[in-house]
């Protein structure tokens, strides 16, 4: 635990409730609040060679007016600058103080993003500098922080400066023959130098040495989480029953090889002597939900409680009225219970007390399952779903309540099984390669931004069919929440775009669950025809009805999380389709987007993806969801994640219980590392 936030110079009450809403709770988590990218502050270009995409700078003159104007509650500031190029428009958002400062025929160094604005290219937004500031700050690489509303970049920089400033040494916790052997810089450098480093090679050595730390650690858990299960006998005798054979048979669908096979390994762990510890790893869309659906059933049908943990609201009351559904089908009688953070105080009385004696059976919620007051009569299996989203310690948390129950782990996150086997290395794994039968492949075609229109009246024609669209918004940089801005901007063009019975709205990650929870069951019954979102719809709702994913600034993202993003398509019996915008010509760009259109194979294109990716990717977007790494990333990271995965057997197979006097620190630091994952869980 750090020092609390207050003792920084210019942290009052306010903006200690903005680091809050960040996860920053105290000094340490601030130093470890590491940037999400950097700005590396070039040379100025001449407009004349400006590319639509791209974030430049220009050292020009206004040549203009500074002109004002408001528009839906905002104000929209303009201006013309030139250089002996050519000629440039350039629009600010809510800023009328540059009126002043931007006098006709002053010299400026502008920089910011370059987008398309019907024929011509214009600056959006940019940071305004003179020369002599500009030529301060000349190749020099500045963190940009993630941010919320009402905090600055600025003033997380500042912090962040004044925390360093005063910071005492760490100690070294890692053994120097491992430091040595991977070419590991000290602790303190790493630290420091990842917020602020002078060049390149400084950011990529202090990066390399928080990376291996991250995975180091969260291997060494896992292994040690391995290590206790597969102590821990099976609590929970079960039979196989005629129950789920004949749910099986009586499907309105065959199941695929890939499912019985994988519910043959679940059916014979959770009949064994020991524990089930199981991933199931399956492509969007390939079954896993049936098949967690018959564990939970197998469980009920030995006399048992089964829990399913799902990462939102919105996804937990899908597998409940999913459940519910399979259950009418199947003239089956289980008592089924949800569990949110949405239930009123009373709701949630009454549910604890029919979890507490054993009359819920199934239980299926968000992290609501795992507080403290949640007590289980009898919870013989637990299922979380989307498992890139919950870490080790809720896994944990789950099964310390009574008897340990038995595990099984869906995930839809096609990783490749070489990174799988070493991340989920305390579960055994099953893959689901089959899509079933019926499903219709997604057709998917990658154009540039001057096939907007016809996307457009493509879109049209899938609504007037009675069909519906998901628009991932065009990418900003996360500064000021421009984020959730440019997905209301972009919503609102559409409005103008399309006639007023087709409803457009709107989902961006800074609107409050139930808000989120709204849009989406809103979605769901078709009262929305057409979304636009940031990637917050990656995990979301099942919508059959969902025929067309449009992705603009396709080039921003991950393969895998792209992959992520058209699986929430071609999940009904329709045709769907997937229109991927490039931003950017670049030759690397097309040869990456080809091999989405080419493949609908998650775990082709997640092997894909890391074959094409080198040291120039490590900015910009993260990939593996939040699988508890602040700064590692699976894909990019992959070289480091085997080197640290090495590591941890050889420091495991010397000292398995971490007793010698050389891991004493490494030890002391995992945990406390542990204690404070716990703290974060309410637990």
């Amino acid at each position: 635990m750090g020092d609390s936030l207050r003792t920084l110079k210019g942290v009052g009450d306010k903006t200690e409730k903005l680091f809050f809403k960040l996860g920053i709770y105290d000094t340490d988590d601030l130093l470890h609040y590491y940037p999400r990218n950097y700005d590396a502050f070039e040379a100025p270009v001449d407009i004349a060679d400006l590319e639509e995409g791209t974030v430049k700078a220009v050292s020009a003159a206004v040549c203009s007016g500074v002109y004002v104007t408001s528009a839906k509650g905002r104000q929209i500031i303009t201006a013309s600058i030139n250089d002996s190029s050519g000629k440039l428009s350039v629009i600010w958002f809510n800023m009328p103080y540059l009126r002043t400062v931007l006098k006709r025929g002053s010299q400026f160094v502008f920089r910011g993003r370059i987008v398309r604005k019907q024929s011509h290219l214009e600056m959006e937004h940019p940071e305004v500098f003179t020369p002599a500031a500009y030529g301060e700050i000349l190749h020099s690489l500045q963190p940009v922080y993630g941010l919320t509303g009402g905090l600055s970049n600025k003033t997380v920089t500042k912090m962040i400066h004044q925390l360093l400033k005063n910071l005492p040494m760490y100690s070294e916790f890692l053994p120097e023959e491992i430091r040595e052997r991977y070419q590991l810089a000290d602790i303190n450098y790493a630290l420091r130098t990842i917020h602020f480093p002078g060049n390149m090679e400084e950011l990529l050595l202090s990066r390399k040495r928080l990376v291996f730390d991250e995975f180091l650690l969260f291997i060494l858990s896992v292994q040690m989480l391995k290590e206790k299960s597969e102590e821990t006998p099976n609590y929970f005798p079960i039979n196989k029953t005629w129950t789920t054979e004949q749910i099986i048979e009586n499907l309105p669908y065959s199941l695929t090889g890939a499912q019985l096979n994988t519910w043959h390994e679940i059916e014979r762990d959770m009949s064994g002597q020991a524990l089930m510890s199981r991933l199931v790893q399956g492509d969007v869309g390939s079954g896993k939900t049936i098949i967690a659906f018959l564990a939970m059933i197998l469980a009920c049908e030995n006399g048992y409680q089964a829990a399913l943990m799902a990462p939102t609201e919105v996804l937990a009351r899908q597998h409940y009225d999913g459940f519910l559904r399979l259950q009418e089908e199947q003239g089956l009688n289980f008592h089924v219970v949800l569990l949110t953070g949405s239930n009123t105080a009373r709701e949630k009385r009454e549910i604890y007390q029919q979890i507490a004696s054993g009359e819920a059976q199934i239980i299926i919620g968000t992290h609501a399952l795992i507080q403290e007051k949640v007590e289980y009569h009898d919870l013989a299996l637990v299922v979380t779903d989307e498992q890139h989203r919950f870490g080790v310690k809720q896994r944990e948390a789950l099964t310390t309540r009574g008897n340990p129950p038995n595990i099984l782990v869906m995930s839809a996150t096609p990783i490749p099984r070489t990174l799988a086997i070493i991340l989920y290395g305390d579960l055994d794994i099953s893959i689901i390669d089959e899509l079933p039968a019926k499903r219709l492949p997604i057709k998917n075609c990658v154009v540039n931004t001057s096939y907007r229109p016809k996307a457009y009246d493509f879109i049209q024609r899938q609504v007037r069919e009675g069909r519906q669209a998901y628009i991932i918004g065009p990418m900003v940089e996360e500064r000021e929440g421009l984020d959730a801005e440019n997905v209301l901007d972009y919503t609102r063009k559409l409005k103008g775009i399309f006639p007023s019975d087709i409803n457009v709205s709107f989902l961006h990650g800074k609107m409050k669950p139930k808000e989120k929870n709204e849009i989406m069951e809103k979605f769901a019954a078709n009262e929305i025809q057409v979304l636009v979102s940031t990637t917050v719809v990656e995990v979301g709702v099942n919508v059959p009805n969902a025929t067309v994913m449009m992705v603009e600034n396709a080039e921003r993202f991950g393969l895998a999380q792209l992959h992520q993003l058209r699986g929430r398509v071609g999940r009904g019996e329709y045709q769907s389709y997937c229109i991927f915008i490039q931003g950017s010509d670049e030759e690397t760009t097309s040869k990456r987007l080809d091999i989405l259109n080419k493949s609908n194979d998650g775990f082709y294109i997640a092997g894909e993806d890391l074959k094409l990716r080198g040291p120039g990717d490590l900015f910009g977007i993260r990939q593996s969801g939040d699988m508890e790494f602040r700064i590692g990333d699976i894909y990019n990271d992959s070289a480091i994640l085997k080197s640290a995965s090495e590591a941890a057997a050889e420091i495991l197979s010397l000292d398995p219980d971490l007793s010698l006097e050389q891991h004493q620190a490494l030890k002391h630091y995992l945990l406390k590392r542990q204690e404070n994952a716990s703290d974060g869980l309410g637990l």
